[in-house]
């Protein structure tokens, strides 16, 4: 399965295929693709077509797609010595892992879509999708830190399979739905509560700062993953505190799509983050929040594993 990346390496970002334990360096491997044909501006052309601009990937459709595949494709024949010191493969161990779109043109978040999650806290079931919205600058990578801000400790978890958008559109109909999928990634939907429920709706609550972790990889959508029947765990310093599968959607990602698109342009990059099953941390008896020293990881089967440490925010400060 191909699973697309963003990463630094010697300073510089990249964009990458996970290959093993290795990234396949896309950009350099096309240009040494197209130098390998003859072409005398390969470099220039392989900037163009898949540049470490992950937004630009996926705006691109069919054709970065390709130049992608062919990519990746080149890299593979090349032994594996060659590969390395040309910088087409790098070993992941070396790189830090960015945000897999960090400029998504939006993110559309989704509220109790596990019947068993609205149970426990205690809410209806809807009959139409609940929709806020997340910003994008609250993103975080894989094994960047969860920030629990100063003025509340009220900070909870909640494991998501989440939706890229690669083709978009308006009036989408659940047949169609797919076509605009590009693929998914695996989504925490940070909350603090107590800023999500003094009001009757969820922005401020949902988009604190450093509170989206998000990655670390996005799956490609065409390759036979069934989005509609994926594990998702969340286990906070080795303790399992979800554990659920993505058929208990109530609303199954054709009908988010063509509901969503009711209203708003749905663009390229686009993330949708699909919803959290039961287990959040607010509804336990006694109730559990993140603190200092915590670890979240979240899985999703067949996507990845998004690992995040949690530090208080007058850390960060005294670290920055």
């Amino acid at each position: 399965m191909t699973k697309i990346a963003r990463f630094q390496h010697l300073g510089d970002a990249r964009l990458g295929v996970v290959s093993g334990d290795d990234y396949i360096d896309v950009t350099k491997a096309y240009a040494a693709l197209l130098a390998s044909e003859g072409e005398l501006n390969a470099a220039a052309i392989a900037q163009g077509e898949l540049s470490p601009d992950s937004l630009a990937f996926f705006r691109g459709g069919d054709r970065t797609l390709s130049a992608l595949q062919d990519a990746v494709a080149h890299a593979e024949s090349l032994p594996d010595a060659d590969a390395r010191e040309a910088g087409i493969r790098v070993s992941q161990s070396s790189t830090d892992t960015l945000v897999p779109i960090p400029n998504p043109p939006k993110i559309v978040c989704v509220a109790r879509n596990y019947g068993k999650h609205a149970e426990e806290a205690g809410l209806q079931i809807s009959e139409i999708p609940i929709l806020f919205p997340r910003f994008a600058a609250t993103q975080i990578a894989h094994g960047e830190p969860i920030v629990v801000p100063k003025v509340s400790h009220e900070v909870d978890w909640e494991g998501e399979l989440a939706v890229v958008i690669g083709k978009g559109g308006r009036h989408i109909t659940r047949e169609d739905a797919f076509e605009h999928v590009a693929g998914y990634t695996v989504f925490n939907d940070v909350s603090v509560r107590d800023y999500q429920f003094r009001v009757t709706q969820y922005t401020g609550g949902k988009n604190f700062h450093a509170s989206g972790p998000v990655g670390p990889h996005i799956a490609l959508a065409d390759e036979g993953l069934d989005p509609h029947n994926l594990r998702i765990t969340t286990v906070i310093n080795g303790v399992v505190k979800q554990d659920a599968s993505t058929n208990e959607f109530i609303f199954d990602i054709p009908a988010l799509i063509e509901h969503i698109s009711e209203f708003i342009q749905l663009e390229p990059g686009d993330i949708i983050p699909t919803g959290t099953p039961a287990g959040v941390g607010f509804k336990r008896n006694p109730p559990e929040y993140l603190r200092d020293g915590d670890v979240v990881e979240i899985t999703v089967e067949g996507i990845g594993t998004l690992r995040n440490p949690v530090i208080n925010e007058h850390s960060e400060e005294t670290s920055a």
